[in-house]
């Protein structure tokens, strides 16, 4: 196991945690990973354009003109696709773009992902960012600079944490995902990745693994 340091709102050593090697160490399938990531954002896509037919546009119950005798060729409305206003052919209807990944093929993906930044030591263990009982976003992202200094930041907290959650949820650079909600897509696009609390424990546990604290170093 990897371990690393649990820092407290002041960026100092806090104590101790383990990240299990096979969750945080492990080869990174990227065509794996780019599956994975196209299917979640297909499967964020709406669908419901729709264009309408030339049988749902209104108007054209007339024929235009007659059928011979002008030299033009024949028309039988003026809703035709050829017509300014008329129907459109072969256009997009509502659907679902959703498309089936196995659990598997999601848990390799978020492995790989985590791994990636881990080795590249671009995750932390933050014993907490909010002091006192009251949200304070100046307070915690205070705190969280203390630890991390990147552009856009994932920050997993636990569902029970809710200072944490009031504090950073309008944080246009923070990026907040319950501990049970971590995807590989999250991961990738921000920069830098931070446990909150008992976030990791929670995380692991989702993940088969049983905590992650070790000893706990107290700081005089």
């Amino acid at each position: 196991m990897t371990e690393v340091k649990v820092l407290d709102r002041e960026g100092k050593d806090a104590g101790s945690a383990e990240l299990p090697d096979d969750i945080f160490d492990v080869q990174a399938n990227i065509p794996l990973m780019h599956q994975v990531v196209v299917a979640q954002l297909a499967a964020a896509r709406q669908g419901t354009h729709k264009a309408k037919t030339r049988g749902e546009v209104s108007g054209g119950g007339k024929k235009p003109y007659r059928q011979k005798g002008t030299g033009r060729a024949r028309q039988g409305s003026t809703r035709a696709p050829q017509f300014a206003g008329g129907g459109t052919v072969h256009g997009p209807v509502p659907r679902d773009y959703a498309q089936r990944t196995p659990k598997k093929m999601k848990r390799a993906a978020l492995r790989g992902a985590l791994s990636d930044r881990a080795r590249a030591e671009q995750v932390f263990v933050v014993s907490s960012l909010v002091e006192g009982d009251a949200p304070s976003t100046k307070s915690a992202l205070a705190a969280l600079r203390q630890v991390t200094k990147a552009a856009r930041v994932l920050v997993a907290v636990a569902r029970e944490d809710e200072l944490t959650w009031k504090s950073l949820r309008n944080a246009p650079e923070v990026h907040l995902l319950a501990a049970d909600q971590l995807n590989t897509y999250d991961v990738l696009v921000n920069d830098d990745v931070v446990f909150v609390g008992d976030a990791l424990d929670e995380f692991l546990g989702v993940q088969g693994h049983g905590s992650a604290s070790a000893s706990e170093e107290e700081q005089a």
